[in-house]
């Protein structure tokens, strides 16, 4: 089989490239090659599901003027998936904040945040103590469940086929200069089968797992570090049902609503990552982590810690976790910024490594596609 475009990965970003490619290339076969069982199965599902409007990211005003481009958009274009049944709430913590209240109303003032007081209703939920100010704030939430439907029902209408339960193994580099015909090794998952197709072009979009497919195939690797994640699934108490709370900036945490459970999740910025690790390309990585997911729940360390600021938590009831790789690039820890990876083989320019920080700056890869002239719509035949 022979494919102009492959899409290895079939998360929020592997899918939406390949229905860009698909606007972009008429008539043009285009396949997503996903190893889970459906669609939006990885780290696209297991996340806060938070679409991001800039408040997160004080520490970088390139990644918050990025979201408040790209939030709108989202909204807008995946309206079906958005969850607005709540009120979104930013606190600023008094101590081991590394923002002030000032600078944290100037950061939104400056890439043009909406944020006002917090009614004192919601600001006597706080420890007055421990939490200085309480913001308002417009921020949603996406369902994976109905995001997955709607990406279906526009993968269909494109043509683009889905292999599900489907593993790329190996890149193997043919003839061509300067891009070369790639044959792509894969693996049926369940029943074990095997066998090759041809593309033109490939894009890795596979998240944590990016240097697996590169290194088995003998590729330059990326150097990247990875999280070992848990966000513990609740039901909260009455009080804070309607209500989403962030705590920041520094090690405190998060309460959002997590829809496609009809739960909310707890995060902790110091107990959610259960261990990390980096991926060399001086070392060819790619191997697997251990000890593999999942592990023992935190959950009760993140809630007595959350519970200090927001004692209302005490009645929260835990159901549950989600455990998930978070990659991250090593230029991030300096400053909180979530830049987009898109990175051409210095080998094989037609294969191309992918990733993004956040679920809503797909957008991102907009601008990044009209700069490749590979990617250039193709004129219609005479």
């Amino acid at each position: 089989m022979e494919y102009s475009h492959l899409v290895v990965g079939g998360g929020m970003f592997g899918c939406y490239v390949a229905l860009r490619l698909a606007e972009r290339h008429k008539d043009a076969r285009i396949a997503i090659v996903e190893r889970e069982p459906d669609l939006l199965c990885r780290a696209s599902y297991n996340n806060q599901a938070r679409v991001h409007n800039g408040y997160h990211y004080p520490r970088s005003i390139l990644t918050g003027l990025r979201s408040r481009v790209n939030a709108p958009r989202f909204v807008s274009e995946f309206r079906d998936a958005i969850f607005t049944d709540f009120t979104q709430y930013y606190a600023v913590a008094r101590r081991l904040s590394h923002v002030t209240p000032g600078q944290f109303e100037e950061f939104c003032r400056r890439i043009g945040a909406e944020l006002r007081p917090a009614p004192d209703h919601v600001r006597r939920l706080f420890d007055e103590d421990l939490i200085e100010s309480v913001y308002g704030v417009s921020e949603h939430v996406f369902d994976a469940v109905k995001l997955r439907e709607m990406l279906w029902q526009r993968l269909r209408k494109a043509g683009v086929q889905v292999m599900l339960g489907t593993e790329a193994t190996r890149i193997t580099l043919g003839e061509g200069t300067p891009n070369p015909e790639l044959t792509v090794a894969l693996a049926d998952q369940k029943a074990g089968e095997r066998w090759s197709v041809r593309c033109d072009e490939l894009f890795n979009c596979t998240y944590s797992r990016l240097n697996h497919l590169l290194s088995r195939s003998g590729l330059r690797t990326i150097g990247l570090r990875h999280e070992a994640t848990e966000l513990a699934l609740i039901k909260p108490p009455p009080a804070l049902r309607a209500l989403s709370v962030t705590v920041m900036c520094g090690p405190f945490f998060s309460l959002m609503p997590f829809p496609a459970r009809g739960l909310a999740t707890l995060s902790h910025v110091s107990y959610t990552p259960h261990y990390s690790w980096t991926d060399d390309p001086a070392t060819g990585a790619g191997a697997p982590h251990e000890p593999a997911l999942p592990l023992v729940s935190r959950f009760d360390r993140m809630w007595r810690d959350a519970m200090r600021y927001l004692p209302a938590l005490k009645d929260a009831e835990y159901v549950d976790s989600l455990w998930e790789v978070k990659s991250i690039l090593p230029q991030s820890d300096a400053n909180d910024s979530r830049p987009i990876l898109y990175k051409h083989d210095p080998r094989a320019p037609n294969i191309v490594s992918l990733l993004g920080g956040k679920i809503d700056n797909v957008y991102d890869l907009d601008e990044l596609f009209a700069a490749s002239p590979q990617l250039q719509p193709q004129p219609s035949p005479a």
